[in-house]
């Protein structure tokens, strides 16, 4: 039988690139990370990697086991946690994949909920774009994964858990459509254009200073902008907005960075698409932004599994709840954003719903 901690070190390896790396990693020392690979060799009657320059790689066995050892530990780290519950919820652990800027606003209100209900369960948080944390979670690497995606007036929903059964047999979406994944709605947001602030940086405004609200065909006068775009589904969002106003937008940057976005449009090199958790997270002073009308973005927490959750799982998933609703209007900002009403200079209020 393979021994888990060898496995755990293989997939350290994997990760990170290099003995070094992975040992750091795990806290261990680098002979021990080098006596586990060999052990781990020897118990296979494979070779698993070989040198790589100053690094390693994994030979196509190594892969292959490292993929099947991340499904495995995923596992008995879930039955771990489950384990913990008849202790009463005084130890254990909670993984949680989220994307950046629900990891900057949503996520640290959740964890400080949960840790002051229970103070000694152990929250790991993963940063990942929606697919990265649907694979994650079907693997078992984590027990929540926070995703979004986009919806439209006329029903259109682009995002996670939206493609078609069979469209893709690769992609982790697609083959998650007929298993048992479950969604809990958390929070629906409005998306805002981005453009930069001309009373404050000069130059001619992309719109009118007037302009705080518009619909997905006003961006049609923007159709000579250079635009900046997002992470895949972000920018997919943006092209069918775009295209609805009946243009294809020339597109001259891309970064899932919305710090490094609104850095961009600040520079006067085009104009972008940001929802309100990118705003809540880190505002730059010198955008201004105005509302799109019939669009928004939905916030969803997904689980794996058959019902009911696990006790340990329900509670994170009430303390995203809870944190959800303290990202609505109604609650107070964070520290350095607007003054609660006000987005920019005659901007309406953000208008993020939390769902009960």
């Amino acid at each position: 039988m393979l021994d888990v901690t060898r496995l755990r070190v293989l997939v350290a390896v994997a990760r990170h690139g290099s003995v070094t790396a992975a040992a750091h990693a795990l806290n261990y020392a680098q002979p021990s990370v080098s006596h586990h690979l060999a052990r781990l060799e020897a118990e296979t009657g494979t070779k698993l990697v070989q040198r790589a320059g100053r690094g390693i790689r994994l030979t196509d066995a190594g892969r292959l086991l490292a993929e099947r050892a991340v499904e495995v530990l995923g596992r008995l780290d879930a039955a771990e946690n489950e384990l913990a519950v008849f202790a009463g919820l005084r130890a254990g652990r909670l993984r949680l994949a989220v994307f950046p800027s629900a990891l900057g606003t949503i996520v640290p209100a959740a964890a400080a909920i949960l840790h002051e209900r229970h103070p000694s369960v152990d929250l790991r948080l993963t940063e990942a774009e929606p697919p990265e944390a649907l694979r994650m979670l079907r693997a078992g690497y984590v027990d929540v994964a926070l995703i979004f995606r986009h919806e439209t007036a006329d029903g259109t929903r682009i995002g996670a858990l939206d493609i078609a059964a069979g469209e893709d047999e690769d992609d982790p979406v697609a083959a998650m459509e007929h298993e048992d994944v479950r969604e809990q709605l958390l929070l629906s947001e409005a998306v805002h254009l981005i453009m930069p602030d001309t009373t404050l940086l000069g130059g001619e405004p992309p719109l009118a200073p007037a302009v705080t609200e518009l619909w997905a065909a006003d961006l049609a006068r923007l159709a000579d902008h250079r635009w900046i775009a997002g992470c895949d589904r972000c920018r997919e969002h943006l092209l069918q907005q775009c295209a609805s106003a009946g243009f294809t937008p020339r597109i001259s940057f891309t970064t899932d960075d919305f710090v490094a976005a609104q850095a961009l449009v600040t520079a006067g090199l085009g104009v972008t698409l940001l929802p309100d958790l990118a705003l809540r997270a880190a505002r730059n002073p010198g955008v201004r932004t105005a509302r799109l009308r019939g669009t928004r973005r939905s916030v969803v927490a997904v689980r794996y599994g058959e019902p009911p959750d696990p006790p340990a799982t329900a509670v994170l998933l009430e303390a995203l709840r809870l944190a959800a609703a303290g990202a609505s209007p109604s609650a107070a900002l964070l520290p350095g954003a607007p003054a609660p009403g006000r987005l920019s200079p005659g901007a309406p209020a953000p208008d993020a719903v939390p769902v009960a």
